[in-house]
């Protein structure tokens, strides 16, 4: 049994017929993406200049008092090298002003979360005037563990690498050669100082993504247990948080009352 996922061959080409159906179809021509300096959205914003050109691809970074100037102008200087337009919209602003209206809300995780939606807000603030698609850049392994804010990183109109674990979203930033630089940063959400995602999943990426491929094959927990050399416990638990999750990759559960219900029974 080989747990490890390999990246398919058609990987790219797969994404990149996706995108440009769903960025230049009717009623939009282009895309909005926030551009972080990790390696997710690096690997996206590729894709997409690839896929539909850069002059339909506008990143936006959006710092905070604790972004450092240096990852500021790297950033700056990928999206030159890709010929993409760049906006820089600082969002301390907004920040202090949420901070004053709920002045006893302390907790740091509660503050990443605003963090992570005052973000998608100004992406889509920005993708309405121009009548584009905000381009999310949440993987497999975050999608699964539900290791993503809702309403903030998760609420983009595609994400084209939600079907790539973080070990083959390393192997495609590979394959195209993305910079050193991106591709060795420690995978980060930026939502408060020296937070890592590792850090607070509690597990690496390649341990991760191995114990998630296995339950997407429904392997039994004591198969990946005993095939990755873990203790049942630890597989067990990355099963809860992918349950536990549920609810950030559905639709807001509706009370059935008429006869096809959103979401459950009207077929789009």
């Amino acid at each position: 049994m080989n747990l490890i996922p390999h990246l398919p061959s058609h990987a790219e080409s797969t994404i990149s017929q996706f995108l440009r159906a769903h960025t230049l179809g009717p009623g939009t021509g282009g895309a909005v993406i926030g551009l972080s300096g990790g390696i997710d959205s690096a690997l996206c914003t590729r894709l997409l200049a690839d896929a539909i050109g850069p002059d339909r691809v506008l990143t936006v970074v959006l710092p905070d008092a604790a972004f450092p100037s240096t990852l500021l102008a790297e950033v700056a200087a990928y999206a030159t090298s890709l010929g993409v337009e760049q906006r820089v919209l600082r969002i301390d602003g907004v920040e202090a002003a949420v901070r004053s209206i709920v002045p006893e809300t302390i907790d740091r995780t509660t503050w990443g979360n605003v963090k992570a939606r005052v973000r998608m807000l100004l992406l889509y603030t920005l993708a309405r005037e121009r009548g584009r698609r905000v381009v999310g850049t949440g993987n497999k392994s975050e999608l699964l563990l539900g290791y993503f804010t809702k309403y903030g990183d998760g609420g983009a109109d595609l994400l084209p690498i939600g079907d790539l674990y973080k070990t083959q979203v390393r192997e495609l930033a590979a394959r195209l050669e993305l910079p050193a630089a991106v591709r060795d940063r420690p995978p980060t959400a930026g939502l408060w100082e020296g937070q890592t995602d590792e850090a607070e999943l509690g597990l690496p990426y390649a341990l991760l993504d191995q114990i998630l491929a296995g339950i997407e094959q429904l392997v039994p927990i004591d198969r990946i247990a005993a095939e990755l050399g873990q203790p049942p416990s630890v597989v067990a638990d990355v099963e809860r948080r992918v349950i536990e999750g549920r609810h950030k990759r559905r639709l807001a559960p509706i009370a059935k009352v008429g006869l096809r219900t959103v979401g459950l029974d009207w077929r789009e």
